[in-house]
């Protein structure tokens, strides 16, 4: 890995589906301040191979083998007690596995040579209870080898200034998690490695994370973020891993599971008429009825584009709307099927 810091910062991308990062979010502004054109790079991948670890007796990862791509959002998906946090733990050097390994391309996390320069992790959002939130990022940058500079970036970038100097014992829960990932972002990492990220923060701030790791991912780098928040994986991710009872159910990608497809439903006055205009679109549609009574599901989200067709076509819309990704119904039939 090079030893020069990388300064990447980058702007989410305000024209993607997955959320639009506006003024009011915490960190836009900083985002903009500090976008810096940064080559884009692919990095090795992560590779899990036949991982295992047992507390007292009680198998809590088993064989278990998975690859995390660059370039991607990989959701790692479970219920409690799945294996997930062990397996990260494992991953990032805090838990020694039985058998198997967990490595950074060839690397284990010991064997990296700049560990905080490779690889991001927040896998708890504690800190010191008196310390500031300035100064404990203060802290570990004497570690990451980058200045205070590079720690007023963060908290600009993370929409901690205001709060810097307060106490980090009297931050919310969605405070932390933002310190926290100021912390792992120091050494402007190729690898985040995230425990619940979104947990306890609040809709603009889930929105703003989302974009956030949508651009770290799309420049080459990795992110493997665990969540029981389904739908926001859903939202977010290209890829999920989905274990239980410390093995593998399945990993996809997002579009693999027919679920990453984005749908319409719309409720007309004439349901053929409505059908030939979609049709001419060029856009697939189905009929379905529901206890609301028949529908139209379009398999695109552009409802600008669904309800210019259907008023050119002289059809009166009662309903139309965007469907949500049903990755919560898909998640639990797999681990259903997994017993």
């Amino acid at each position: 890995m090079g030893s020069a810091r990388r300064a990447y910062v980058e702007q989410p991308d305000l024209t993607r589906d997955y959320g639009a990062a506006t003024a009011a979010d915490p960190a836009s502004v900083a985002a903009q301040a500090m976008l810096a054109a940064v080559p884009q790079r692919r990095v090795e991948p992560i590779v899990i191979d036949r991982l295992s670890k047992s507390f007292n007796g009680k198998p809590a990862v088993r064989n278990l083998s998975f690859i995390v791509e660059s370039g991607v959002v990989t959701g790692f998906l479970g219920p409690n007690g799945a294996g997930k946090t062990t397996t990260l733990r494992m991953l990032v050097g805090l838990a020694a596995p039985m058998a198997g390994s967990a490595t950074f391309g060839p690397y284990a996390y010991a064997d990296l040579p700049r560990p905080q320069q490779t690889v991001g992790c927040v896998l708890e959002a504690n800190f010191h209870p008196g310390r500031t939130g300035r100064n404990h990022l203060r802290v570990l940058a004497a570690t990451a080898d980058v200045d205070d500079d590079r720690v007023d970036e963060l908290l600009e970038l993370v929409g901690l200034t205001p709060v810097a100097t307060r106490p980090a014992g009297g931050y919310s829960l969605g405070m932390r998690q933002r310190l926290a990932l100021a912390g792992a972002l120091l050494g402007d990492p190729d690898y985040l490695i995230l425990d619940e990220p979104s947990n306890g923060l609040d809709p603009e701030g889930i929105r703003w994370l989302r974009a956030f790791l949508r651009n770290f991912a799309a420049r080459g780098r990795t992110v493997l973020m665990s969540s029981h928040l389904l739908n926001e994986v859903g939202a977010t991710a290209d890829d999920i891993v989905i274990i239980n009872a410390g093995r593998l159910v399945k990993q996809a990608r997002m579009a693999e599971l027919g679920i990453a497809e984005a749908t319409s439903r719309a409720r007309v006055s004439h349901y053929e008429r409505a059908e030939r205009a979609i049709a001419e679109l060029g856009a697939a549609f189905e009929r379905g009825t529901d206890e609301h009574g028949p529908f139209l599901r379009v398999r695109t989200q552009d409802l600008y584009v669904i309800g210019a067709a259907l008023f050119n076509a002289n059809v009166a819309v009662f309903e139309l709307t965007r469907e949500p990704y049903d990755l919560e119904q898909q998640f639990f039939a797999m681990l259903e099927a997994s017993k």
